[in-house]
């Protein structure tokens, strides 16, 4: 961040030690700590450091074009059913950004660990952070089968139905197994059924579709993820009368008063892409 070598960094340091006649860090062959008056002085200078920082990306709003890194972290869901509808476009109209996207479905501190700006659903969005609008406003999850393995072990008629089924389910990184929930006019099912595949949340999903498609179980998936194959007739909807609907997700970002050019252009960007869809 700064373009000092380490050693020089290291020489910088004991000057200012030198200069205030005290330790900042603790030094051994292995590691490198604060001292107690070292974070007591790191503390004091983070958001002045932080102050100066931005002020410096605020410079890239003179340029003709925002230029720079611009990093994501983003659900699998966003990366495949959100993202490929505005990346293109957005990399197009400003060829000098360069746009990193980690896709992850962990929660993520976005200020400590480096990122300009994440995606994810409302109700898992920190309060102190601004959100806007990404993407379709409304979705569903949906439950698919092939037609053999509906032709095998018959059409489930109640979301209670499916613990007597064969279900492909998802599980966080955390280890924990998301309900399957279902509503249909006013009344909501949340059930944990079981089956002969467990994938990770996102990264797997892909082969439990596939799973799906090969007959051996019900997928629970993003509507628009199963899509195609429900196009196609490898899925047959299940339950369609009681998949349940939720917002879309948002873009959300630290509430900053100078933000770096090169994400002010992505939700300039995005928020012109909304408006436009209305």
């Amino acid at each position: 961040m700064t373009g000092a070598s380490a050693s020089q960094l290291s020489e910088a340091l004991r000057r200012l030690e030198l200069r205030l006649g005290m330790r900042l860090l603790n030094r051994t062959t292995r590691t490198v700590a604060p001292t107690e008056a070292g974070a007591r002085l790191l503390e004091r200078l983070g958001p002045a450091l932080a102050e100066v920082e931005a002020a410096l990306d605020a410079v890239n709003l003179f340029r003709e074009r925002p230029a720079g890194p611009l990093r994501l972290n983003v659900p699998a869901s966003a990366s495949r059913l959100v993202l490929p509808h505005i990346v293109p476009s957005f990399l197009q109209a400003f060829p000098d950004i360069e746009l990193e996207v980690v896709v992850e479905e962990r929660f993520v501190d976005l200020v400590a660990e480096g990122y300009d700006a994440g995606i994810r659903y409302e109700e898992r969005l920190a309060l102190d952070m601004v959100a806007v609008p990404i993407g379709p406003r409304r979705q569903r999850m949906a439950t698919a089968a092939s037609p053999a393995y509906i032709a095998r072990a018959g059409l489930p008629l109640h979301p209670r139905d499916l613990l007597a089924h064969a279900c492909l389910r998802g599980r966080f990184a955390g280890r924990a197994m998301p309900d399957w929930e279902f509503e249909r006019d006013g009344e909501q099912v949340r059930i944990q059924p079981r089956g002969p595949l467990t994938v990770a949340l996102g990264a797997g999903a892909d082969l439990a579709v596939h799973a799906a498609v090969a007959g051996l179980g019900i997928v629970y998936l993003f509507e628009d993820w199963l899509q195609p194959y429900l196009d196609r007739g490898e899925l047959v909807p299940v339950l369609e009368p009681w998949w349940p609907a939720f917002s879309g997700p948002f873009l959300y970002y630290p509430g900053r008063r100078l933000m770096p050019a090169p994400l002010r252009a992505f939700v300039d960007f995005v928020t012109g892409l909304q408006v436009g869809s209305r």
